[in-house]
């Protein structure tokens, strides 16, 4: 019998090459996938600074002395890695906390880092360890570092972004807008981009906006309730969409100003706080806005953002994805002008759009926030809408109730 070389099927042949090819693929592609996919890093920085005497006012994250120095301890970290090899790694740094220590103040501060999944844990440490560490002891900065008491650890996801979440006023850095749709004249708003927007719901339809100061409490505006008061007929939903939400909670407890007087044409005291039954569970796209300080006090003719379900137009329904737009404050005075509101603004209200009309809240927006962030990045609750003569009217602008006006009796209502 021939024992020559057995002869193998084309169609074997076929099925083994494009076995090894997809092989190959797979082979390049789990490479590719590790070296060129980023993943985000947590690390908590800790240390003391001793040229820095402790204040009480370090206590709040919200007061100017906070942000004061927390800004100076950014700006020095991002010098700090901008200046190193790691520059294109290295996305950001937020002072969590400045507590009292004898030798000065003790800060603690996330950073964010963006490595390739090549790239091990353990590496990555000793890379920001060795960077921050090399720095500061080189730095001309003006905040003194004691590097002995100097720690880094390294965070899971789940622990960095916890940190985060629970400094009010953070939101997620980029954004982009498809399309232009109205608050009116807005545009669309994103997941994650502004976390504390609340709908307050009667009986399971959105009725008005509110802002989220704490996991158990919002804050909107009185005149929401003209249609019950009993918390068991409402409930409150987060996230960009009304349907789906992204959580839902039953309401505990309904507190409105007592100086509030539920009449058609009046505006004083439209302010409300609303106790929820369980807490939110506090995610990158929902979280907490900051509250001002009563004495802050923010500038004339600076550019706000007011966001809402509302209608696009006067007299209009409500949309289910949330709409943002910008608007300017507009000062009392102006705003009190004759051919504006006549003297109707009171020192607890103020004007916030643009006297040319177009861009404005409107109906189902009330009780949303109008906020601004401040130098360091971190957003503000400035207002509260309230009230307006139809929507985007020439000298017409919405009127919000002023935070800082209500600051004090929302604390005592709250202990925010």
């Amino acid at each position: 019998m021939d024992r020559g070389t057995q002869r193998i099927e084309p169609w074997k042949i076929a099925i083994i090459v494009v076995l090894v090819i997809v092989s190959l693929a797979l082979i390049i592609g789990l490479i590719t996938f590790f070296v060129c996919h980023d993943q985000d890093r947590y690390y908590n920085a800790s240390f003391l600074i001793t040229n820095v005497k402790y204040n009480p006012q370090y206590e709040r994250q919200t007061t100017e002395e906070f942000r004061h120095l927390s800004q100076e301890i950014e700006t020095m970290i991002s010098a700090v890695f901008n200046g190193s090899f790691l520059s294109k790694k290295y996305i950001r740094s937020h002072v969590v906390s400045l507590s009292p220590d004898p030798g000065g103040v003790l800060a603690s501060v996330v950073l964010l880092f963006n490595f390739a999944l090549a790239d091990s844990k353990a590496t990555s440490w000793g890379q920001v360890n060795r960077v921050l560490r090399r720095r500061l002891q080189t730095s001309s900065m003006s905040l003194n570092v004691d590097l002995s008491t100097l720690t880094l650890t390294d965070l899971n996801k789940e622990k960095g972004d916890n940190l985060l979440n629970n400094c009010c006023g953070i939101r997620r850095q980029t954004f982009s807008f498809t399309g232009v749709e109205r608050v009116l004249n807005g545009q669309r708003a994103q997941d994650g981009e502004w976390p504390w927007q609340a709908s307050i719901q009667l009986d399971g339809t959105h009725r008005c906006g509110a802002s989220v100061i704490s996991n158990t409490w919002l804050v909107t505006a009185a005149h929401c309730f003209r249609g019950g008061r009993d918390p068991r007929r409402w409930t409150a939903s987060f996230g960009t969409l009304l349907r789906p939400p992204k959580q839902k909670k039953f309401v505990r407890r309904i507190i409105i100003h007592e100086g509030y007087q539920d009449l058609v044409h009046n505006h004083e005291y439209d302010v409300a706080v609303v106790e929820l039954a369980s807490a939110v569970e506090f995610t990158s796209d929902i979280h907490s806005v900051c509250l001002p300080e009563a004495s802050h006090i923010f500038p004339d003719n600076s550019s706000c953002f007011v966001t809402g379900w509302g209608a696009l137009e006067n007299d209009g329904y409500s949309v289910n994805q949330l709409r943002q737009a910008e608007v300017k404050i507009i000062g009392t005075e102006i705003c009190n002008r004759r051919e504006v509101y006549g003297g109707a603004i009171t020192p607890g209200m103020l004007c916030a759009g643009y006297l040319e009309g177009q861009v404005d809240a409107c109906q189902g927006d009330s009780g949303g926030p109008l906020v601004q962030a401040n130098s360091r990045g971190i957003w503000y609750l400035v207002g509260i809408v309230s009230w307006g003569d139809e929507c985007g009217k020439r000298n017409k602008p919405g009127v919000y109730m002023r935070v800082t006006y209500y600051r004090n009796w929302i604390r005592s209502r709250t202990g925010i």
